[in-house]
């Protein structure tokens, strides 16, 4: 696996922390240091992210992460991420249950989301258009518009947060160029396949996040026999940067119920 970088920390029961799109591992900087005192915490790039190399070919993300977790040793792992990683996590569980010890998601509930909130649906669609257009400015500040919710804007976020996303955004948006071709293979009929996850399940959602993200997480953590949803007040689509010390206490909380 040469060509997908990641994290390797401390010891103990595997913690794996998956970013979302258009980011990297630097996103669970403030989680990192803080579980690897208890657990071997991975952080890895997703592919075309980050430090890890493009595709070459088709590929799925959730067959990345199985290689990668069986090649370090690092599973039965509790899978945590946001957005894209949320996704992961879950096709992972349905994918490759015996790596997966419990699931954590935020601003997601499978892989494959919907949108009907009239903010979200238009916010997407032009983001998606200066994507298509190659227009990197245009790209990084629709995703920030997205990153804040329908309620905060961008300057919401605080000037670190947003300096932060900005940045692994524009870091891994400029890999990639207009035209180019989505290789990336989908997992297919996530919802359903999800309620069969047996593992625990727990749901964390910024309060100031899309309805329609809010929305998702909620319905997964509903939808399995041991899922739990929580929601964080003053925070939208990266809890976890936005209000690290709040986000960090809810996952140990979890951690140590397993």
């Amino acid at each position: 696996m040469n060509d997908i970088f990641w994290t390797d920390q401390g010891r103990g029961r595997p913690l794996v922390l998956l970013h979302g799109g258009f980011l990297d591992h630097h996103m669970w900087d403030d989680q990192i240091p803080v579980f690897a005192s208890g657990h071997r915490v991975v952080a890895p790039d997703a592919r075309g992210h980050g430090c890890s190399a493009n595709a070459a070919g088709p590929y799925r993300q959730t067959d990345d992460l199985a290689e990668l977790l069986r090649r370090l040793g690092a599973w039965p792992a509790v899978l945590a991420g946001v957005s894209m990683g949320a996704g992961i996590a879950v096709d992972t569980a349905i994918e490759h249950p015996d790596l997966v010890s419990a699931v954590v998601v935020s601003g997601a509930g499978t892989s494959e989301p919907y949108y009907d909130d009239p903010w979200t649906v238009r916010e997407l669609t032009a983001w998606q258009a200066a994507m298509a257009e190659g227009d990197l400015c245009g790209s990084v500040e629709g995703f920030m518009t997205l990153a804040a919710g329908p309620h905060l804007g961008p300057d919401g976020l605080g000037p670190e947060v947003a300096r932060r996303l900005r940045a692994m955004a524009t870091g891994t948006m400029s890999k990639h160029a207009a035209g180019e071709p989505n290789v990336l293979v989908p997992v297919r009929d996530t919802w359903e396949r999800a309620a069969k996850i047996e593992v625990p399940v727990l749901a964390i959602s910024g309060a100031l996040d899309s309805p329609d993200l809010v929305g998702m997480a909620e319905r997964l953590a509903a939808s399995v026999p041991h899922g739990r949803a929580v929601t964080i007040a003053d925070a939208a689509h990266h809890p976890n940067m936005e209000r690290p010390a709040d986000c960090n206490r809810i996952l140990k909380d979890f951690l140590d119920t397993l």
